[in-house]
């Protein structure tokens, strides 16, 4: 098995996973791992674990950011953290977890709650790239790393 250094990206010169990538059957998954396994690791960069768009993930899964943080830091591998989270996941039907992601895949800065609303408010103009025009949540991380 890996070390979490091993399996960790420096966010300080890369970007994690787009929110859309899909780990253990769940969008934001990915890049939540990304962010955790940085910040153990102390290559996180400007990015942080435990953030707003990592607690929609978590808390609609029901798993906690510190259990979560206590299985990534044994060195498990994304298979591994896919498998872990589908066993702890409190969903059993799939097709909730399939509207979950859709929801999320379409998420519009004017469902998200007023906080983030208030945020992204004055962070999109600051930090996407002129003429990138953002539909919804997600296309905020997308243009903002460049896949886009």
């Amino acid at each position: 098995m890996a070390t979490v250094e091993e399996l960790a990206l420096d966010l300080s010169t890369d970007f994690p996973r787009s929110p859309r990538a899909v780990l253990g059957g769940y969008v934001v998954a990915g890049r939540t791992l990304d962010k955790c396994r940085a910040a153990l690791a102390g290559t996180n960069g400007e990015y942080h674990f435990d953030c707003p768009l990592d607690n929609f993930f978590l808390d609609f899964a029901g798993i906690t950011a510190d259990a979560f943080k206590a299985f990534v830091a044994s060195g498990a591998d994304d298979e591994a953290v896919g498998a872990w989270i589908q066993e702890n996941a409190k969903q059993e039907d799939e097709k909730e977890v399939i509207q979950w992601n859709n929801d999320m895949r379409g998420k519009r800065i004017s469902e998200m709650p007023i906080a983030l609303q208030q945020f992204l408010e004055g962070y999109i103009p600051q930090y996407i790239p002129a003429g990138k025009i953002v539909y919804v949540w997600f296309d905020v991380y997308d243009h903002e790393e460049g896949r886009t």
